[in-house]
Order: C-alpha cells, then structure tokens, then sequence
C-alpha cells in the first residue's frame, strides 16, 4: 500500500493560494493536460521514506488524481495517482480530507482552509461522478464496438448514400409540384373553353409529370441498388468477423482444454498424487481432500515456515503502512526467519484434547443463555428449493470481460446464489462457537490461536461453492439474529456503491466482531481472482483484547471449460491491539501445486507473543480441520530456531453439508437459513429482494427481469444525486455526500483513517418499527 499525508501551503517563497483552475503547461505521464484540467495547485506531501513534509505539485484531470514533484515534471515523470471512479473521499475536519482507491494508495491532504478544502473536495466528488459515467457508457458501448465497420468506409458509404437520398428529396418535390399542375390544367380542361389551348397545357404538364415520375423511379432503382450492394458487403464483413471470432473462441477453449490435460499429466505424475479414476476429457482435475481427514500425522504436524521478522507497521491505519510503500520508494524490511515446528510425543496425545470445540449440535436449537432463558429457538427450514437446470455458456458471457472488475460485470443470476454478499458475510460466523470458546481464554495467544482458527472456518464453504452472490445496492441491509440458539446477531449494510463496499457488527457470547469489506477483483480467462481490502476485527470486552486482520486472496479456476474449484492462498497477518498489543499471528495459506508433497489446502503459522518469542502453532487444511499445540520447548540457533510442540487439539473441524446439497447451490444448514422470509425486517433487508427470491423460487427469467429494474432504479437515483451535487457546486455550496442509515463514518484514534462504525440504533429500530430512515430501494 501506498499512503501518503499532504498538508496544504508551499513552501517559502511559494504561492499557496487556492488551486489554480486554469491549463497546466505540458502533459503529465498519467493525467494528461491537453484539456483543461479540473484543479490543480500546490500542496505539502507527507513523504515516508523522507520522514517529511515536501512541497508537490498536484493535478486532477480526466477522472485521475496525480502528484508531481514540480511543474516541469508533468512532462515526463508522474509520482502518484488516484483514478477516482472507484475512489473514497472522506471529509476528516475542517482543513483535512483523504482519498483512498479502496487500500492500495491513500492520500491525505490538508488544505490551507476551509474553503480550499471545500473547494477540492467538490472538484472530486464531481470528477468521480463524471468518471463513473464515462466508465458505465464504454461498457454499454463495448459490446457493439466489436463488429464496427471501419468510421473512413463508413462515412463514405454515408455520404453517397445522403446525396442519393437527396435526389430523392429532388425528384419528390419535382413531382409534387408538376403533379398539382397537372390538376390545375385539369380543371381548368374541364371549364370547356379555349379547348386546343388547355388540351396543349394538360399535355405538356403530364409530360412534365411522367419526366419526374421516371426520375423518381430511377433514383429509387440507385438508392436500392447502392443499399444492397453496401448492405452485402457489410453482411459479408459481419459474416467474416463472426467466423473469425468463433474461430478464437474455439482456439481459446481447446488451449483451456490442453491445459487442463497438462495439468492431469502433472498431477497423475507428481509422487504423491492420485491417480484419477475419469478418462473423460472434459472432467477437470479437481483436488479435494478426503472429508475429515486429521492433519495430526508424524508428516503432517512438523513442518518449516518463514516468519516476517519486521515489519513498517502493524495495521493500515498508521501513515507508512505494513502493507506497501509509497509510491517514491519507501523502503521495505522484507528479511524473513525460517523456523522449524516439531511435534514431540504424538503418540500420547490425550485424546479429549483433539474434540472440537464446535459440537455436532451447533445449529440444534438451545435455550438462549441470557435473562429470558424461557424462549424456545424458532424452528428453521433446513434446506432450500433445488436449483434448476437452465443451461449456459459462461465462456459466452464473459469472453468480452476480460480485465474488468468482477463487480462490475453485467451477469445474469444463471451464475449467482440466491443470496446476497451481505449474507454470505454473515456466513464468517457459522463456527461461532470458536470465538465463545476464546473469550473464556485468560492467555492472549491462545486466545489468538483460537481467533486465527475461526479466521481460517470462514474460507470451509468455498470449496465446493462456486456461485456469484448477488451485488448488494446501495443502502441495502442485512440482519441475522441468531441468539436464541447461536448466540449471536449481526447487522450488515452496503454503505457505498463505488467502490462497492460493505460494513458489519456482530456481537455474541463474550466478544463483538466488525468489519468493512471491499475488494478487487479481475477476470483473467482462465480464472477469476478476488483479492479483499477491508480489515476484520474482533474484540473481547472482558479482557479488552482486540485483534485484526484482513482475509487472503481466493482464485476460482476453469472459468472456460472444466469443473470449477476455488484455493485460497497468501500470507495473513493477525494483530492484538488495545489489552492484546505485541501478540501477532503468522499463517501462510499454501497455494494449490502439482509437485509439491504438502497437503493440499495446507495452513500453517504460529503465535508469538510481544516479545516474539512462538508460543502456539497452526496446523491444518482451510476446508477439513485446524489442530493448535502449544510450544513446550525452542532449541537450535536464533537464526534458525527449532519449536517443539506439545499435544494437538482440534481447534475447529468441519461440519459436512448433507448429501444432496450440489441440488442446492451446495448450501449448508446456516446458509439455507440466511434468506428464509422473516418478519419485521427492514424493508431494504435483503430477504426483501425480489430478484433474489425469484431467483430461490427457480424463476431466473422472472428474476433476471427484475435485476435490471433494480439496477437501472439505483443508476437513476445516483444520477439524481450527482446533479443535485452539481447543482450545489454551481451555487457555490456544500452538498453532503451519501451517508449510510446504521453505521457512522468516524475517525479513529490517532490516525485520518475513517472507519465505518455500527451505531448501534438498528435493533431499537425494530423494536419500535420505525423503518422512516431506509430508502426506498427495492
């Protein structure tokens, strides 16, 4: 990540009044300024790697903001840039605002006052809006412009066509006019007078009236003659481009095909795979473990891990973050320790040590633990109606999509699940049980094993889900009350459309956990990738431990031919923070390989306390099961330290779905139950979707239908809110931005970071029924 502070002013001797608003001189490498840029203006940057305020050189042109060091080096070296159709602008104070491309660069910037902040601020807010625009028209357009016929022949072919479409013009008044002195002589023929005289007019008005009407005629004959003979030659160049477009997309998939065989040859020769029991070619190699399998094996249990040994930072929300460097070189401590797990008498493991802490009876409903120990859980439907079966291509889809953000590309429900990324969010807390379990820890790492075992349960649905979930609209809601059997409730809201991102609160059983979730995400033709933005947090009011983290990057493979399977793979660090300050968590999500003799779906890392030192390893499969042990013993050299291990116990394993689930989407029991119709909701609650439901109840055409009334009902209210900011802009005023109905934007202790704050007045809400402040969206 890239995160810089700027502070408005120059420096001696330089102006810094308000952003100039007129041409900059030369052309930056990113914001070109051939037109007129939108503001420009000096300001101070907080630099990084020079520990200092340094006078830059700013212009927000074309949707892009862009920084350089002076004005002479707009020609040819840009430092930094923001496009902004995807940017979030936060007001922090009365000078200060920050922009952010959703966690990959962070601006913040200080303006010499209020009304120079205000004036900068309004100048994005408007940029982002007219970037938007301009993005969604290309994406409209794109589709059309693949059979385009070159503009030199076209304009050509128009114009001749134009002029014969004037000498039809021509002739058609030609024979209006003659065509009504033909009537006049006419009736005038039939007066009886001076008969030869009139015969002679009559007759030389028909002939004048026959001239026209054959030129009439001839022109048509031309017209048409000319529209055939473009009209198949076009039909001819669609014909060819069709075919030649085929013809790659065939070429394409039997390189998908050849591969994947690739990767079945691999796979069949690696030492330790299986081999597959298929030959059939179009069966894709999909690398699932045995259910249930224990990770507690003699192999499995000792294994090697490179730790980061420093780091800039701990979390995002300090100015030179952890993450990243800014964008002119911060210098980054990358030196990593290797370490050496060990498990020492495996054989003697006490057996109660190896139950799960998540019981069998998880969603068995059980009297709710608080005051009014009386209430009897609900009963709960177990599953949902089976998925039908409507054919269609993917690969017909999103061959055109390459490249584009995930979220931004025009599906059909065919792809998705009936329900919304605001449920399958709530889905994190299906293992629940493991935070209960934490919160009776009183030592700090093993209370953060348990939290990185929870951390690790949220990834156990992927592995056989594949479906999109549908994009939340903007001021949609989602509440999931479960504390008359698990324990806890949660309330999630889409508190901005670009970037998509989505705020939750949950609360249970000794802890409360929050999050904001956004991401980026591109299709790269073989494969999707989704890589999360927002951080995780999850605090224990009794001890007053807190710990964050931010989730992997998970890849869906076999886009085009194949069967889909999903890996989730990167490095997760986990933080204590407040009470917990120091304690930290390692854990590498080891990617899938064809060679490697590591369990697939492989995680592994350790706890180390706040002066470094391991204390508890991670063990296990992100789909099966997550063993911790505590470190009895450290041997070996500082460089390369050996931990030995006392016994295992499972920390979280997996509850299995039933059976037949692949007839439902492959949902589990919780996640059947996440859009049952409940009562006294929200009406923006995402229940309340009827694409969704239609969707459930198996009419996708019916829901299709409804999508893109929904979605053309939220573009209509963004382009409602844009020209009201406009409007506001012209006048001179302030116009607030979007700001959502159940979390606050609010700044966090010690940093410009704003964050998205439960506050806390949902439940109450609908205790009274009063739904007043949720926009209509549906």
């Amino acid at each position: 990540m890239s995160e810089v502070m700027v502070k408005g002013g120059g420096a001696s001797g330089a102006s810094a009044g308000p952003p100039a608003a007129s041409s900059a001189a030369g052309g930056g490498a990113t914001a070109a300024t051939q037109s007129e840029p939108d503001m420009k203006g000096w300001l101070l940057k907080w630099t990084n790697y020079l520990k200092g305020y340094q006078k830059r050189w700013f212009v927000l042109s074309k949707g892009v903001l862009s920084y350089y060091r002076n004005q002479a080096e707009m020609t040819h070296t840009c430092r930094g840039t923001i496009s902004l159709h995807g940017a979030l602008i936060h007001t922090v104070d009365s000078c200060t605002f920050v922009i952010s491309n959703g966690g990959t660069q962070t601006f913040h910037i200080k303006a010499a006052n209020e009304v120079e902040r205000q004036s900068w601020v309004t100048a994005l807010e408007l940029a982002k809006a007219k970037a938007i625009r301009a993005m969604e028209s290309d994406e409209e357009e794109e589709d059309t412009a693949a059979n385009t016929i070159p503009s030199e022949e076209l304009n050509l072919v128009v114009r001749e066509l134009t002029v014969r479409l004037e000498n039809l013009k021509t002739c058609y008044d030609l024979i209006t006019k003659h065509g009504s002195a033909l009537q006049r002589a006419l009736n005038e023929l039939e007066s009886g007078e001076d008969l030869p005289n009139k015969t002679k007019i009559v007759s030389e008005r028909a002939t004048l009236f026959r001239i026209s009407s054959n030129a009439m005629i001839n022109a048509c004959s031309d017209y048409l003659q000319t529209a055939q003979t473009q009209g198949h030659k076009w039909s001819k160049m669609l014909q060819h481009e069709r075919d030649q477009k085929l013809h790659l997309e065939e070429m394409v998939e039997q390189l998908a095909r050849q591969h994947s065989h690739l990767e079945q040859a691999a796979h069949r020769h690696r030492p330790n795979a299986t081999t597959s029991a298929s030959d059939d070619e179009d069966n894709e190699f999909y690398d699932a473990q045995e259910e249930g399998g224990s990770v507690a094996s003699q192999e499995d249990s000792s294994f090697i891990l490179k730790i980061p040994v420093a780091h800039h930072h701990h979390h995002r929300r300090n100015s030179n973050d952890a993450t990243g460097s800014s964008s002119e070189g911060e210098d980054g401590n990358s030196e990593t320790q290797q370490v050496l797990v060990v498990t020492d008498n495996l054989d003697n493991m006490d057996v109660t040590d190896r139950i799960s802490v998540n019981s069998s009876q998880a969603l068995t409903p059980t009297l709710s633990n608080n005051n009014q120990s009386t209430k009897v859980a609900r009963t709960r439907r177990l599953r949902v109606p089976d998925k039908p079966n409507y054919p269609l291509n993917l690969w017909s889809i999103i061959k055109n999509c390459i490249g584009k953000d995930l979220s931004k590309i025009p599906m059909p429900v065919n792809f998705n699940e009936p329900l919304s990324m605001l449920q399958r969010l709530t889905e994190d807390f299906e293992y629940s049980e493991i935070l209960d379990k934490a919160a009776q820890c009183k030592d700090a790492c093993e209370q953060l094993a348990y939290v990185t075992a929870f951390t690790i349960s949220s990834y156990s649905t992927t592995s056989n889900r594949t479906g999109k979930p549908f994009n939340p609209l903007l001021g949609e809601t989602y509440e999931c009350d479960r504390t008359d059997d698990l324990g806890w409730r949660c309330v999630n809201e889409q508190v901005s459309h670009h970037p998509p991102m989505a705020a939750q609160y949950c609360e249970g059983r000794g802890w409360r956990c929050w999050q904001e979730f956004t991401m980026t995400s591109k299709f790269r033709g073989k494969y999707i990738q989704i890589v999360p933005l927002g951080y995780a947090h999850v605090e224990f009011p009794a001890t007053g431990n807190r710990y964050t983290w931010r989730k992997v990057t998970t890849t869906v493979h076999n886009i085009i031919v194949g069967k889909l399977w999903v890996d989730n793979h990167g490095d997760m660090e986990i933080f204590g923070e407040k009470s917990a300050k120091g304690v930290k968590c390692h854990l590498k999500y080891l990617p899938y390989s064809y060679f490697t003799r590591d369990t697939q779906r492989r995680v592994k890392g350790v706890v180390m306390d706040n002066a470094s030192q391991v204390k508890w390893v991670i063990n296990g499969t992100w789909d099966s099961k997550i063993e911790i042990a505590p470190v009895t013993s450290t041997s070996g050299s500082a460089e390369n330290p050996v931990f030995k291990t006392g016994n295992y116990k499972t920390a979280w394993n997996r509850r299995l779905p039933a059976s037949d689930c692949e007839k439902y989407y492959n949902f589990t029991t919780l996640a059947c139950q996440l859009n049952e119709p409940e009562p006294d909701v929200a009406p923006t609650d995402s229940r309340l979707r009827p694409d969704q439901r239609l969707m459930e109840d198996g009419k996708w055409n019916e829901s299709n239908g409804e999508k893109l009334r929904l979605e053309e009902k939220q573009r209509a209210r963004r382009r409602e809110r844009e020209a009201e900011a406009e409007k506001a802009a012209a006048e001179g005023r302030p116009y607030p931005p979007y700001e959502p109905v159940w979390f606050d934007k609010r700044k966090e202790d010690g940093t410009d970071q704003l964050v998205h704050v439960f506050k806390g007045t949902y439940w109450d809400a609908k205790a009274k029924q009063d739904w007043s402040k949720s926009p209509d969206i549906f």
